[in-house]
C-alpha cells in the first residue's frame, strides 16, 4: 500500500491519501473506457478531472496534491505532442507540395487559404466589437470592485510578464515580423518551434523538390512520406492516454482558481466573450453546410477530439498533430492541403483570439477610459487585432500580450494599461481554453473549404488506428 502524507504540504496530523485507492479508481475507468468512442472519454476526462479539482480545493492539501502527483501527467502528454508537431509539419508540407507537382497549384491554394483566413478573422472581430458594444459589461462595473480586482492582480507576476513581452514586441521594427519568417538557422527553428520559420523552411525544400528530376527527388519524397506516416502513428499512440492526460490538465485549472467572487463579478465580460466564440462556431458549421455540403453534427463529432484537447491545452501549437489526424483520416481532407492549410492556420488564424481582443479591449475601456471609445478608435482595433492575431504565437495566453498592442494603438494611456489587464486577468485561462477551441475549430472548416475547392475533399475517408499492424509485429 502506497501512502503519501499531505503534511509535506499542511501542518503535522492531517489527513492522509490512499494511492491504491486512485490507483483502483484508474483501473475501473480504464476498463469502461475501453468500450467508450474516443470523443466521449476525453469529456469524461474532462468532467471528471473538474470534479476533482473542486474536490481538492476544498480539501486541506488538495492543491499541492494535484500540483505534485497529477499535474505532471497533463505535462507530459503536452510535451508529447509538442514533440511530434516539429516534424509533422516538415514532413506533411514537404510531402504535399512535392505531390502537387505544379508550382501554380501551390500559388492557387496559398491564395484561397489566406485570403479566407484573413475573411473569418474580420468577421470574428466584428462580431466581438457588436456584441460588447450592445451589451456594455464594463458600463455597470462598481469602484469597489475595479479597486479589489485592481489590489489582486495589478503586480501579478502574470500581468507584468504580459506587459513585458508586449513592450519586446512593440519596440521591434515595423518589418521585424517579416524578418522572423525567414530563418537563419533552422535547427535553432526547430528548437525553438517557430511555425513560420519551419512552414518556410519546408515550402522552400518542396518547391525545390519539384525543381529538380523526379528520379533525384523520389528519394526523399519517400522519406518524408515515411516520415510523415510515423508521426501519425505517434499521434495514434499518444492519444491513448489523453483522456488521463486530460483529466489532469482540467483539474490543475480548476485548482488555480482562488476568488470566486471576482470571477462572478466578471460573468458578463466572460459572458459577451463566450457567446461570441459560440457564434463562430455556428458561423463555421454554416460554412460546412454551405459549401462542402457536409453535416454540421458530422463535422463536430469528427473533429471533436481536437477541439477538447485544444480545450484542455489552450494550445492550437500543441493540438496541431491531433487536428491533422482528425482533418485527414475523418473529415476527409486530401493531405496535400491539410499539410499546408492547419500549420499556416495554426500560426496566422486566431479568429477566437482576435474576437477577444476586440471585446477585452473595449471593455476595459468602457472600465477605465470611457472617452476613448471612439468610432476611429474602434475600426483601428479591428486593424491592429487582425494584425496581431496574425503575430499571435499558438501557445497558452499569447493574445493577451497582443491585446497590450491593440490597447496602444487606441492611444491607452499606458499608466493604465496594468489595471487594464488586472481587469481580464482572473478570466483569462478559462477563456484562452475556449478561444483556442475556437481556432482550432475555424483552421479544420478553412481546411475543408480548399480542400472542395480544389477537389480534395474525399468523401469517405480512411481511418487508420494503433493497431492496424500491430498483430504483425507482436
Amino acid at each position: 500500500m502506497f501512502l503519501v502524507n499531505t503534511a509535506d504540504y499542511t501542518s503535522k496530523g492531517r489527513s492522509v491519501f490512499n494511492y491504491l485507492y486512485i490507483f483502483q479508481f484508474l483501473n475501473i475507468l480504464n476498463s469502461f473506457m475501453k468500450k467508450v468512442a474516443l470523443h466521449w472519454k476525453i469529456l469524461i476526462g474532462m468532467v471528471l478531472g473538474i470534479a476533482f479539482g473542486f474536490v481538492m480545493n476544498s480539501v486541506a492539501g488538495g492543491k499541492g496534491f494535484v500540483t505534485d502527483w497529477i499535474k505532471p501527467f497533463g505535462t507530459i502528454f503536452i510535451n508529447l505532442l509538442k514533440l511530434i508537431a516539429v516534424p509533422l509539419i516538415l514532413a506533411s508540407l514537404i510531402k504535399g507540395i512535392s505531390d502537387l507537382k505544379d508550382i501554380s497549384k501551390i500559388k492557387k491554394m496559398g491564395f484561397r487559404t489566406i485570403s479566407i483566413y484573413v475573411g473569418t478573422t474580420l468577421i470574428a472581430i466584428i462580431i466581438g466589437l457588436l456584441i460588447v458594444n450592445t451589451v456594455k459589461p464594463g458600463a455597470g462595473m462598481s469602484a469597489d470592485t475595479i479597486e479589489k480586482i485592481k489590489a489582486k492582480y495589478e503586480t501579478d507576476l502574470g500581468v507584468t510578464d504580459k506587459l513585458v513581452k508586449a513592450s519586446v514586441q512593440k519596440d521591434a521594427g515595423p518589418l521585424q515580423a517579416l524578418i522572423d519568417i525567414f530563418p537563419s538557422n533552422i535547427f535553432q527553428s526547430f528548437v525553438d518551434a517557430s511555425m513560420l520559420q519551419i512552414i518556410f523552411f519546408a515550402l522552400f525544400v518542396g518547391i525545390s523538390l519539384l525543381l529538380i528530376p523526379e528520379k533525384k527527388a523520389k528519394p526523399l519524397v519517400d522519406f518524408f512520406d515515411s516520415l510523415n506516416e510515423m508521426v501519425m502513428k505517434m499521434v495514434d499512440l499518444i492519444m491513448l492516454f489523453a483522456p488521463y492526460a486530460v483529466f489532469a490538465l482540467l483539474a490543475n485549472v480548476i485548482i488555480a482558481f482562488d476568488d470566486i467572487e471576482i470571477l462572478l463579478k466578471l460573468l458578463v465580460y466572460a459572458s459577451c466573450v463566450v457567446g461570441g466564440l459560440l457564434l463562430m462556431i455556428a458561423f463555421y458549421l454554416v460554412l460546412v453546410k454551405v459549401y462542402t455540403k457536409k453535416s454540421p453534427l458530422w463535422f463536430l463529432k469528427q473533429i471533436s477530439p481536437a477541439q477538447l484537447l485544444a480545450f484542455s491545452t489552450s494550445s492550437s501549437a500543441a493540438t496541431l498533430p491531433v487536428t491533422m489526424e482528425r482533418v485527414e483520416e475523418h473529415l476527409g481532407v486530401d493531405k496535400e492541403v491539410s499539410g499546408f492549410v492547419l500549420p499556416v492556420g495554426a500560426t496566422i488564424n486566431m479568429d477566437g483570439t482576435s474576437l477577444y481582443q476586440a471585446i477585452a479591449a473595449v471593455f476595459i475601456m468602457q472600465v477605465i477610459w470611457p472617452e476613448g471609445l471612439t468610432f476611429s478608435n474602434q475600426l483601428v482595433i479591428v486593424l491592429t487585432a487582425l494584425l496581431a492575431s496574425i503575430g499571435s504565437a499558438a501557445v497558452p495566453s499569447a493574445g493577451m500580450v497582443m491585446l497590450v498592442i491593440v490597447l496602444e494603438s487606441v492611444g491607452f494611456p499606458e499608466e493604465l494599461l496594468p489595471i487594464g489587464l488586472a481587469l481580464i486577468f482572473a478570466v483569462d485561462r478559462p477563456l484562452d481554453m475556449m478561444r483556442t477551441t475556437v481556432n482550432v475549430t475555424g483552421d479544420a472548416t478553412v481546411s475543408m473549404i480548399v480542400a472542395k475547392s480544389l477537389g480534395k475533399l474525399k468523401d469517405k475517408p480512411v481511418e487508420k488506428k494503433w493497431d492496424d499492424t500491430y498483430k504483425t509485429v507482436k
